[in-house]
């Protein structure tokens, strides 16, 4: 009987996790990044997101409920093409595996979204895996619109987190949790064995169903106006006034 439990153990979450596609989970990434921006004084601060490098969101991080738990999820990495100039470029899969969260999840979903602070940070994405708080310092993210990120422990890591369970959103620190490329719903989603370090550095354009993802993360970045060539920001300025008219 144990050793079915056990083994029930580590097959659950390759059951759960086959059964939604790439192009679900990324409009679940879209909705919940929607969903904790659009919470009044509630989202991530608006100074951090400006200055990110990449998001990571990961919808309906669950944790296995028998003998032997563990933690996992598959989510995507947006990150901005700074070279060419900003914007957000086309997203790359990810899994999140183990790990300690600083609470437990029983056998709820949790949603995690993460941002990358740093060229460092950035640089951990295109590696075949990497472990929050060893090979990357991480740290539990302010929560609220104007909070600015104060702290020696805030502006020195690389990758600042935040999750989502029962309606609660909070900062939390993923100590020990490991994230590497989920291959398979690269495949999926773009038709072709793109690798995270040809969508997160390179021109590949994005798919439509990441197309909302894409306009959520403007949106809500401001840097992106910034980022825009001169002639563009004045041609949108007098869009607006003829609307406003």
């Amino acid at each position: 009987m144990r050793k079915f439990v056990l083994a029930l153990a580590f097959a659950s979450p390759a059951l759960m996790l086959a059964a939604d596609s790439a192009q679900e989970r990324l409009a679940d990434a879209t909705t919940v990044f929607k969903e904790v921006m659009s919470t009044p004084d509630k989202g991530i601060p608006q100074d951090l997101l400006e200055k990110a490098h990449c998001v990571i969101i990961v919808p309906g991080m669950k944790q296995a409920a028998f003998v032997v738990g563990g933690k996992y999820g598959r989510g995507y990495a947006v990150c901005r093409r700074i070279a060419s100039g900003g914007g957000w470029g086309a997203p790359a899969a990810v899994r999140v595996e183990g790990g300690s969260f600083g609470f437990q999840i029983g056998g709820s979903a949790t949603d995690v979204v993460m941002l990358v602070m740093n060229d460092r940070g950035m640089r951990r994405l295109l590696e075949d895996k990497f472990t929050l708080g060893a090979e990357a310092t991480v740290a539990a993210g302010p929560v609220g619109r104007s909070t600015s990120a104060n702290t020696d422990v805030q502006l020195s890591a690389e990758i600042l987190s935040w999750s989502r369970s029962k309606g609660l959103f909070a900062g939390i620190a993923l100590q020990g949790a490991t994230l590497r490329p989920d291959n398979e719903a690269n495949q999926e989603l773009y038709g072709s064995k793109l690798t995270n370090k040809e969508l997160l550095t390179g021109n590949v354009p994005p798919p439509p169903a990441a197309q909302e993802l894409i306009a959520t993360l403007s949106k809500f970045s401001y840097r992106e106006e910034k980022d825009k060539p001169l002639e563009n920001r004045v041609k949108d300025t007098a869009d607006r006034k003829k609307k406003d008219h």
